[in-house]
């Protein structure tokens, strides 16, 4: 094999390997410049979504209107001691709840009452 042969062999695979290098990087390119073209869009949808007012003091939107409360999907602009009062006032009327119907089937049932069902306060 004559010595151009060699100069010739390694010219093509340094320029096929150059070439490799150009194509990926254009390819990542424009995957980067889709990327930030979407997140563009996205910011700009959240720049447009309207903001939910805050709920007054007095007005309680819940599900339940006996139960104290802001309206479901207001919790992320609600303040975080008026969701832990909410929160531990939901938890105590459920465990009252259910103090109540474990009372009324004993009672239906002509079962004694526990001693923990039975109201001190």
């Amino acid at each position: 094999m004559p010595w151009w042969s060699w100069i010739l062999i390694w010219v093509a695979l340094v320029s096929l390997s150059l070439l490799f290098f150009v194509v990926m990087g254009v390819r990542l390119f424009r995957q980067f410049m889709a990327t930030v073209k979407e997140l563009g869009e996205a910011g700009e949808k959240l720049t447009r979504l309207p903001v939910p007012a805050a709920v007054p003091a007095g007005v309680h939107a819940a599900a339940d209107p006996e139960l104290p409360g802001i309206a479901p999907g207001m919790a992320p602009f609600a303040s975080p001691h008026q969701m832990r009062h909410d929160y531990h006032a939901a938890k105590e009327a459920r465990r009252e709840a259910r103090r109540q119907h474990r009372i009324r089937r004993k009672a239906e049932r002509g079962q004694p009452q526990s001693l923990r069902d039975i109201e001190f306060r």
